[in-house]
């Protein structure tokens, strides 16, 4: 039963689902891939690899990625090889199953040019906060010692959700939900939101099949990252004060990237 949720919440549901826009399944049905696409090239897994990248500071424009990737045409290296990690990311998502397991092993190869090998995939022990460009600390995160607790009830819930039935309307709203749970406990030295993003359109796939693959979220995350962030911090400055009744602007921006 979902009422047995631990960390994931599911308080809001109820307000969410009356104020979801209507035709989600029409408009999700209606996705499909891009001529661009090949055989060796998923134009979609560079949207998100992109914007993903753009949403952490990454200059990179979409154009030149798509240049790189699918016709071989060199760039500098430093200019291209963390979305290419990235990248190669989104296209293990795509063949494995979302569990604990594979969520490291994503990390693995996301971070591969981001942390030293001994921080990739595993938990961290030092503090963690967000701070803004003028030096104001806007988020404190779970503390080292608290990220092992928190992540196995994240982990935990997150299989119950894998395995429950669930309309398309509650798999956007638990996918929304996760991605929020997962960058408020922060548990990688960085990354986070790099994985949050992904593990999102992850639950979708796992649960929708994958057209979910074809959403730019990532994007859309992108091009309204001011009021991306802005949703993330209603929940509160520090993670033993989260009020996650604060969440529902943040949850119902997912559906939006569908319009």
């Amino acid at each position: 039963m979902l009422e047995d949720l631990v960390i994931i919440q599911n308080d809001l549901l109820k307000s969410y689902l009356e104020q979801i826009p209507s035709g989600l399944q029409q408009a999700f049905d209606d996705l499909h891939d891009a001529e661009l696409s090949t055989s060796s090239f998923s134009f979609y897994t560079s949207v998100s690899s992109v914007f993903s990248s753009k949403i952490e500071g990454e200059m990179i424009e979409l154009d030149s990625f798509i240049k790189h990737k699918r016709d071989g045409i060199p760039f500098q290296i430093d200019y291209t090889r963390k979305i290419d990690d990235l990248y190669d990311a989104y296209i293990f998502a795509q063949e494995n199953s979302l569990n604990e397991s594979n969520i490291a092993g994503a990390h693995m190869l996301l971070s591969k040019h981001i942390l030293d090998k001994q921080s990739q995939g595993n938990f961290r022990k030092h503090n963690m906060y967000v701070s803004t460009p003028d030096g104001r600390i806007e988020y404190v995160a779970a503390l080292p010692g608290q990220v092992k607790e928190e992540m196995t009830k994240f982990y935990n819930d997150l299989d119950q959700l894998v395995n429950t039935p669930l309309s398309i309307e509650e798999v956007f709203y638990y996918a929304a939900m996760i991605h929020l749970v997962f960058v408020k406990i922060h548990p990688w030295n960085d990354g986070n939101g790099r994985s949050a993003r992904l593990i999102e359109k992850w639950f979708i796939a796992e649960k929708l099949g994958e057209k979910a693959w074809y959403l730019p979220s990532e994007k859309y995350y992108y091009n309204q990252h001011n009021l991306y962030y802005t949703n993330i911090r209603r929940l509160g400055l520090e993670y033993i004060e989260l009020d996650y009744n604060q969440a529902l602007p943040f949850l119902l921006m997912l559906p939006k990237v569908l319009d």
